[in-house]
């Protein structure tokens, strides 16, 4: 059919994502139990050579082309990467903590570097990304830790009206999670927060699991002990839905996809902000499966538009402080 009116259909480039993934074979996560075998999973996850794939498809960000300076910040147990995209401005005191997905055990290493490029050029900002440790031999809670032990550095160095933080799927996880340990520890909140697809239910109650996934969410599950052991997945730090949400969350915009496994988790997670006071922001895209087209469609940059102008007007008045 020519001449279709495709800005609010799927663009060629996100229907041949989707045709990529429907002709992928499943492989299903290993048993919590077979360590070894998790081992080799982080490893192929860390690799420089698919560094740059992983690191869109784990941060929804796309590749720009700006040139970006990174350098490292040695915290007590990781490391953050620190980008400065080419031409910002020496006064800019702008941040953006960047907390990768990747189902708690993909996206470090070389993906993290990776990572702080295109997401410090696609925000034109400072961007802080945490090289978290992952499971199987760093299960929770130290992701959230090294994550809090980030957010406290920067307040060393930066008003907290110049930061903002977002998250991917487990980086949504442990961006929710650690806006939960900032109030729980009365520390500033940061201005404003990006949840792109938040898995925030790991009991896994969402009813786009199924509808959106799989009738046997098992891999899932899997994941989810990996990460979580033996605590129980009720624990606000684990599953953030079920949080206290205090008069000081930061202003929130969600994203999420028709497509989505985790979609329910997002629309709940918009409700509950909303339901406590909170300004908050939901963005479905038409078709979009979980983590959207990793960086290939241009559905992916309208994405990154709407977070960056609504995390310029949380900026507006702190980005020089």
């Amino acid at each position: 059919m020519t001449g279709r009116n495709t800005e609010y259909g799927l663009s060629p480039e996100a229907r041949s994502w989707l045709a990529m993934l429907a002709s992928r074979p499943e492989s299903p996560s290993p048993e919590p139990d077979d360590i070894e075998t998790w081992r080799a999973v982080v490893a192929a996850g860390s690799v420089p050579e698919y560094a740059d794939a992983i690191a869109l498809a784990t941060t929804g960000a796309v590749d720009t082309g700006v040139a970006v300076a990174v350098d490292a910040v040695e915290l007590a147990d990781t490391r953050v990467h620190v980008g400065t995209p080419e031409g910002l401005a020496p006064d800019d005191r702008r941040v953006l903590l960047s907390i990768h997905g990747g189902a708690f055990v993909l996206g470090g290493g070389a993906a993290t570097r990776a990572a702080t490029r295109f997401v410090a050029g696609a925000y034109g900002v400072t961007v802080w990304s945490v090289d978290y440790r992952m499971p199987p031999d760093h299960p929770y809670p130290a992701a959230l830790d090294d994550c809090l032990d980030a957010y406290r550095t920067l307040l060393k160095s930066h008003d907290p009206a110049s930061i903002a933080i977002s998250g991917l799927s487990a980086g949504g996880n442990l961006t929710a999670a650690l806006l939960l340990r900032l109030q729980e520890e009365r520390l500033p909140m940061p201005c404003a927060a990006v949840l792109n697809s938040p898995s925030v239910d790991l009991t896994l109650s969402g009813d786009t699991i199924v509808t959106n996934g799989s009738d046997d969410p098992g891999g899932l599950l899997n994941n989810v002990r990996l990460y979580a052991g033996d605590h129980d997945l009720m624990d606000p730090c684990l599953s953030p839905l079920f949080g206290r949400i205090g008069a000081d969350w930061p202003p929130t915009i969600l994203f999420s996809g028709t497509s989505d496994y985790l979609l329910s988790d997002t629309v709940r997670m918009h409700r509950k902000l909303l339901a406590a006071g909170v300004r908050a922001q939901l963005h479905v895209f038409e078709g979009a499966p979980h983590g959207m087209f990793a960086g290939t469609a241009p559905e992916d940059r309208r994405l990154v538009a709407q977070a960056r102008q609504f995390l310029e007007a949380a900026w507006k008045g702190g980005a020089t402080a």
